[in-house]
């Protein structure tokens, strides 16, 4: 059985961020350009930080924050850096210039939560995914959405990497765009996983893209038909008869191997190419809902926060810390190993 509440928070004797949410926390998201990380939580807020590395030691100073009327679901950085994009349970989406000081500006509006966002520095838009069941293109110039695309369900998660966006809805659609024509379905795949999708992650050459499901699973899916031989789904999140949500997929900038974070409180780092895991982490004593890395992969942050995933009986306030931790990965922990036969290219 688990032990939520009695077990560490902290056995992989990470970095603690410096006065964390006072609620779950529900995204991550590391500035492209410098390692200021940004938090949302259920507490209303977006809080962000500066992290200071010196070799392997890490250090935090809170640097900002603002608020929302109601709990934030997501979180993105603009390519430049500067500026920040929230959205949540209000139903809109705020741009915050965090360098610049300035003050956070509603820039989209949804029917019902913002569940997802994404900056496509590529078209300069932002492009928000909401339980209303739309995808919405936002030119900030301008005060209605660029465009409107249904989607058949919910929004829970979006991936981009262009020109490659991977939506994943309710009813375990994973509709994928090609941005170079936003406006049109480029593909609409069921799920290789069976039940509810949590995550999805693009492959970093944008041939395809990783979903994780609330059963302790993850696909590999390739776009290319050609390449469908390659597609398969392996286990993890899992503790003996126990399956938990796997709820974070973030692929390294640098090795483009991948972390997985789960309801289980662990975090594992694997080979896609390999088909093996580089390496598994001790279990957190509460849930990992989140996580991220910084923009050259040398940090990855997590948080660990009761997710409800046992509903309101197994919340127990007087464990139910927040915190966000900064675990420095060695290199054998995210490199990928050569495959046999591949002449050692990885």
């Amino acid at each position: 059985m688990s032990t939520f509440g009695v077990a560490n928070q902290n056995p992989n004797k990470s970095t603690e961020v410096t006065q964390p949410p006072t609620d779950s926390v529900s995204s991550l998201c590391f500035s492209p350009k410098a390692n200021f990380l940004v938090a949302t939580s259920w507490d209303n807020q977006v809080r962000c930080w500066e992290v200071m590395k010196n070799g392997t030691t890490l250090g935090t100073v809170g640097k900002a924050q603002m608020s929302h009327d109601q709990p934030v679901l997501c979180s993105a950085w603009k390519d430049d850096g500067t500026t920040v994009f929230s959205g949540g349970c209000d139903k809109q989406v705020k741009m915050w210039p965090l360098l610049s000081g300035g003050q956070a500006v509603t820039v989209a509006m949804h029917d019902a939560p913002v569940k997802d966002l994404a900056w496509i520095p590529e078209l300069n838009l932002l492009v928000t995914g909401s339980w209303d069941k739309t995808l919405r293109y936002w030119d900030l110039r301008q005060s209605n959405p660029a465009h409107v695309q249904q989607l058949p369900e919910r929004c829970y998660a979006l991936t981009v990497k262009h020109p490659l966006m991977v939506v994943g809805t309710a009813d375990r659609n994973l509709i994928v765009f090609n941005l170079q024509n936003p406006q049109a379905e480029f593909k609409r795949i069921v799920s290789p996983l069976k039940y509810q999708t949590r995550c999805v992650a693009a492959f970093p050459d944008q041939q395809g893209f990783l979903v994780g499901s609330i059963e302790g699973r993850v696909g590999v899916h390739h776009l290319d038909d050609a390449q469908q031989s390659k597609n398969f789904t392996f286990k993890c999140h899992r503790e003996g008869n126990d399956i938990y949500s796997v709820n974070s997929l973030n692929f390294h900038p640098v090795h483009h191997t991948f972390a997985t974070a789960g309801s289980d409180g662990a975090f594992n780092f694997w080979d896609k190419d390999s088909k093996q895991r580089l390496k598994a982490m001790s279990r957190c004593s509460n849930p990992i809902p989140c996580s991220s890395f910084n923009n050259d992969g040398s940090i990855y942050a997590y948080a660990v926060s009761y997710d409800w995933s046992k509903g309101a009986e197994n919340h127990n306030p007087s464990t139910a810390k927040t915190n966000i931790f900064l675990h420095v990965p060695q290199e054998s922990e995210v490199k990928g190993k050569p495959r046999a036969g591949a002449g050692g290219r990885k």
